[in-house]
């Protein structure tokens, strides 16, 4: 399968490629430098290039979106514009997208508008948040998957194997490498069209999220 991961070198579209090759799947590594990636064609890319995204989304059978809004200060509405460009020019290939913890719920609360949820990182939640209202009106035609990590995502070790659920956590936390085989398990085997799932690994004692 060709696929093409934008955001590449982060901490998260990092494992997804490393994951994707793997398993035997071609991969292109979108980023910004370029940066070369062992295993993946590299490319220099912009998210909010949509000339580029649309052939990059012709060109191959599958596009995983792992980027996040600016950590530097930057516009927020520019990466969620970018967002949403993206799922306007996606349709005709299967689109896979990095969700964020902050917009799963615990009894119908968003966590990123929960009283304990950590004020630096508010911001980001509530974009990451809105990017999920958005594909979710999306047309028909895109053909979408969203998979939102646990509340802690960090890099870890690599198990295999994880738990699901839809709109509220299924865990305290997931490695960054469980996390890319729970991403390419959706990817090969399709379980969740057109809607949203997270993941946690099952660790005793850690699961608790009170």
């Amino acid at each position: 399968m060709r696929i093409a991961v934008y955001g590449a070198t982060g901490m998260v579209g990092g494992q997804i490629v490393k994951e994707s090759l793997r398993r035997g799947h071609e991969v292109t590594a979108i980023s910004r430098t370029g940066a070369a990636v062992r295993g993946a064609v590299a490319r220099s890319a912009e998210l909010a290039d949509v000339r580029t995204f649309t052939r990059v989304a012709e060109d191959h059978d599958a596009v995983v979106l792992a980027t996040v809004p600016s950590r530097a200060g930057g516009d927020h509405g520019e990466w969620l514009g970018a967002m949403r460009a993206a799922f306007g020019n996606a349709a005709g290939t299967r689109l896979l997208v990095v969700g964020g913890a902050g917009s799963l719920e615990i009894n119908g609360v968003r966590l990123c508008e929960s009283p304990n949820f950590p004020e630096p990182y508010r911001p980001e939640a509530r974009t990451m948040a809105a990017a999920y209202d958005e594909i979710r009106s999306a047309p028909e035609a895109l053909n979408w998957t969203m998979l939102a990590p646990a509340p802690v995502m960090q890099p870890g070790r690599r198990t295999g194997t994880y738990v699901t659920a839809d709109d509220s956590p299924a865990g305290h936390s997931i490695s960054t490498e469980d996390f890319a085989v729970a991403m390419l398990d959706e990817l090969e085997k399709p379980a969740h069209p057109r809607s949203r799932f997270t993941v946690a690994n099952t660790v005793p004692g850690n699961d608790r999220l009170d």
